[in-house]
């Protein structure tokens, strides 16, 4: 049951609610986030993804980090336990980019964040 949506989740809660391993920039974790976007495809988090949110992605390369960067994405985490590439990881550290990986599917991902009341970014307010 939904406890009701809420406007903004610190990405400490989210590490444990998605039971999540930081990669880098676990010096960020008190951002806020404001929404999820759970997507593979970079046009689609460029065309619907709000800033300030979290991105649920299964793809590892370097271009993931840059898109979120075009996006003002706060955060990203690796789904069904993805590890990225190292040059993906050197990238979200230069840009100051909190990097995630959960063992958990995008959908379990995605439940879980809804559940504990975060919007996603086709949802209005």
């Amino acid at each position: 049951m939904t406890k009701g949506l809420r406007n903004k989740m610190k990405l400490e809660q989210l590490k444990e609610i998605l039971q999540a391993k930081v990669l880098c920039c676990g010096d960020h974790l008190d951002r806020e986030i404001e929404m999820v976007c759970g997507s593979d495809l970079m046009s689609d988090v460029l065309a619907f993804i709000k800033a300030d949110s979290l991105l649920l992605t299964g793809l590892t390369n370097p271009q993931v980090v840059r898109t979120a960067e075009m996006a003002e994405i706060t955060a990203v985490c690796f789904v069904r336990g993805k590890q990225p590439h190292a040059e993906t990881i050197k990238l979200a550290e230069a840009r100051k980019m909190p990097l995630l990986t959960t063992g958990l599917s995008m959908f379990e991902s995605c439940g879980r964040l809804y559940r504990e009341g975060l919007h996603s970014c086709d949802e209005t307010k």
